[in-house]
């Protein structure tokens, strides 16, 4: 397996994102996973981004991509969300990325007022849409499981149920979040069940109770359990650490060393990083 980084690491602590690929490098890491909006950078800023990769021999695993318009009951909203994520798509494949890793959201009106399978039904069939269109780019999508009540894929079993609907099975696989499958209950033995289906993985850290992207040692996840059983299963690909909102953005720096230094260890001990 490879280690990286998601950039919205140094992103959301106010550096410039030239500044944080240059410290993703520095520090160690084998590559970087983008967070950005395709519909929101200029040329220039899309461009910085791949320039500078090149530049620093940072190849670019995984582009981001929150979409909760795809289960939406309006079908402009839907046709709209669909084609921001076409674009998305294209940003992979012109950044030479794996996968776009896709967020779906989560139900909306407490499931009251639209039946839930109805809504699971959109999800599946714009995936499908979304799927067909990776394909042809020889790109993967990487659904991702939130820890949150009314997402849509909040557990193993939604995650392989949703999966097997789409039925793409070599285009859109599963992201494993090591924090959030903790935070739904999940324990480490249940990943062998995702064996078949793991894309991309996440990693951090968090107190148990609440959605946290804490550096490795600062909360009460045991990664080491989880990173082991993914490294059962033989998966191959990349683990990127996601941290959020630094509570000390001046040093962020020492923020994401941290969490590089614990998890390069583990992973060390494992004998699974390559």
């Amino acid at each position: 397996m490879k280690l990286g980084l998601i950039n919205s690491a140094f992103a959301q602590a106010g550096k410039g994102i030239r500044f944080g690929l240059e410290q993703t490098k520095a520090i160690g890491f084998d590559s970087v996973d983008i967070f950005t909006d395709p519909l929101d950078i200029d040329i220039r800023e899309r461009r910085l981004i791949k320039d500078a990769c090149d530049e620093l021999k940072l190849p670019i695993r995984s582009v981001c991509c929150v979409a909760a318009g795809l289960i939406d009951f309006n079908p402009s909203v839907q046709r709209f969300h669909v084609e921001r994520c076409k674009s998305y798509l294209d940003l992979c494949f012109e950044y030479g990325a794996d996968n776009l890793l896709l967020v779906l959201g989560e139900y909306i009106w407490q499931q009251q007022v639209i039946p839930a399978r109805e809504q699971w039904l959109i999800g599946v069939d714009n995936v499908q849409q979304l799927g067909r269109y990776a394909k042809d780019l020889g790109l993967r999508i990487v659904l991702e499981l939130e820890p949150f009540k009314l997402s849509m894929i909040n557990s193993v079993e939604t995650m392989l149920a949703f999966l097997e609907d789409v039925g793409m099975p070599e285009t859109v696989r599963a992201n494993c979040d090591i924090s959030h499958l903790y935070l739904v209950g999940a324990a480490p033995d249940q990943i062998a069940g995702m064996k078949d289906v793991l894309g991309h993985v996440h990693l951090s850290d968090c107190n148990g109770k609440i959605h946290g992207d804490l550096p490795p040692g600062r909360g009460v996840v045991p990664i080491s359990s989880y990173l082991q059983q993914i490294r059962d299963t033989g998966f191959d690909g990349t683990v990127s650490i996601e941290l959020e909102y630094s509570p000390e953005p001046d040093r962020i720096v020492e923020w994401v060393k941290e969490a590089y230094d614990k998890t390069a260890e583990m992973m060390s001990h494992l004998g699974c990083r390559r």
